[in-house]
């Protein structure tokens, strides 16, 4: 814990693996592309997974579990879908020490299996909405890997559903998109905005993707959730059909949505500093850590006695909170590993504090004396619950004022490629492929920067503008930037 971390400012990748290993989130895996998630990294992932999936409860969608092992032949069944995952694709063509009869493609998204499935189970309107989310892993063999970002193998959410019109799919992709903006904001303390994604970024066989968009510490996007409106693509393609109230035959409508453990690598990348990590209160795994201060060997059972009190009193608040007692540790020891793992309080207990019936609050969130303050025992649960509070507003306010400084609009090309080298541009944008293109384009051969279009925002300023690469008219913005 004591080893030097690289600073951002020095190398930002440096020091974001830094933070994953000595924070104890996860470490390389034998296997190349691979990850092991260590204990306190798989338990923010339970936090992550818990305020999804109540959000999922909530809105009437239910979990079931379908197979890793999709057979080859559904994934080629849509043409743009299989166009767009081929060069990722995990492929098992022997098992049992013989070649298999038709090749088994390893999950990279479950759109093919589901839709093979619902065919089955949906005959009548009645039988519809079908709303099905599953909690997996999933394998996309990609190139270049990094630690929760993207790996070979990787767990999410993916949501599924099937509805019996247009409308109803659409509102269901948005309400999604709105579940995730939800816990993005108020769990995980991360600002997004949300959006469309440009046709070349559609998922593939997606009439239209969403996707909410997050702004990192070294002014990158990340995608940090995706919800797609399917059309009738995968239904036609899987005979997902049902008759309706007219006892007509109709093709269902269809959507899927996800969240992946790369919310983890927007947590450390919103909120970390060169100290290590800082954790939202709400998906901390332990939200308070309480460290017992003692000098002489007299002292300890008076310490030790009221950290016992201490933790009784918050756990009674349901405020997740950790002793670490251990012995042949100093305290600053201590006091630097719980801020490398970016546990939002700390107390501190020591024989004086015992004799004035106080304890030291100290707020991960602020740096030194600023972040410190002396609290009662008495009613001590009351201010660690409205500290915790206070740490979570903070870092929310504190994200959305980094994201709105580092966020300008841009008039013309030569604007765009100045501000795209640090921060993000909002620009009208004509929505042609071709524009977008070039765009992308002339900033990467000009500035050398690899910009792509984020999204076209849902807010828009309304009325007109000139397109930013090819000056015709146009009636929306979209945020370019470089991203993970």
């Amino acid at each position: 814990m004591s080893e030097r971390v690289t600073p951002q400012s020095e190398d930002y990748a440096g020091w974001y693996n830094d933070i994953v290993q000595k924070a104890e989130l996860a470490d390389y895996s034998p296997v190349r592309g691979c990850m092991v998630i260590m204990p306190y990294g798989y338990t923010l992932w339970e936090n992550i997974q818990a305020g999804l999936d109540r959000r999922f409860k909530e809105t009437g969608h239910v979990n079931a579990y379908f197979p890793l092992f999709i057979p080859e032949s559904f994934i080629k069944k849509e043409a743009e879908h299989v166009e767009g995952f081929a060069p990722e694709l995990a492929v098992v063509t022997h098992g049992g020490g013989k070649k298999l009869e038709e090749a088994l493609v390893v999950r990279p998204t479950s759109e093919t299996i589901i839709g093979h499935m619902y065919a089955k189970w949906v005959h009548s309107y009645r039988d519809l909405p079908l709303l099905i989310n599953q909690w997996a892993n999933v394998v996309r063999w990609e190139m270049r890997t990094r630690l929760f970002l993207r790996t070979t193998e990787f767990l999410w959410q993916e949501g599924h559903t099937a509805h019996a019109t247009a409308q109803e799919a659409q509102e269901e992709t948005l309400q999604m998109l709105e579940v995730y903006a939800d816990f993005a904001v108020n769990d995980a303390a991360i600002p997004v905005i949300k959006g469309r994604k440009s046709k070349s970024e559609t998922f593939p066989g997606a009439v239209n993707s969403y996707t909410i968009e997050a702004m990192m510490g070294n002014k990158w996007a990340l995608q940090a959730g995706t919800s797609h409106f399917l059309g009738q693509t995968f239904a036609k393609a899987f005979d997902i059909k049902f008759l309706d109230e007219n006892n007509q035959l109709e093709y269902a409508w269809t959507t899927s949505w996800g969240v992946s453990t790369r919310m983890v690598g927007a947590v450390i990348m919103t909120h970390g500093d060169d100290q290590g990590l800082i954790l939202p209160p709400v998906l901390a795994p332990h939200q308070v850590v309480v460290v017992p201060i003692w000098r002489q060997e007299e002292q300890k059972q008076a310490v030790l006695e009221a950290v016992k009190s201490v933790k009784a009193a918050l756990a009674d608040a349901g405020i997740r909170c950790h002793i670490d007692d251990r012995e042949g540790q100093t305290p600053g020891w201590k006091f630097n590993h719980w801020e490398m793992k970016g546990v939002p309080l700390r107390i501190e207990i020591g024989p004086r504090d015992v004799a004035q019936k106080q304890v030291v609050l100290a707020r991960r969130d602020v740096a030194g004396k600023a972040g410190k303050s002396a609290v009662p025992i008495d009613g001590l649960a009351r201010a660690v619950s409205d500290t915790l509070a206070a740490i979570q507003a903070h870092m929310l306010d504190k994200a959305t004022r980094f994201r709105d400084e580092n966020t300008h609009e841009a008039k013309d090309l030569e604007a765009l490629k100045t501000i795209t080298a640090d921060g993000w541009a909002r620009a009208w944008w004509c929505g042609e492929e071709a524009c977008e293109a070039n765009i992308k384009e002339r900033v990467r051969e000009q500035a050398g920067i690899p910009i792509t279009t984020r999204c076209i925002p849902v807010e828009q300023p309304g009325g007109k503008g000139v397109c930013v690469g090819c000056g015709k008219k146009a009636t929306e913005q979209a945020i370019f930037g470089r991203a993970y």
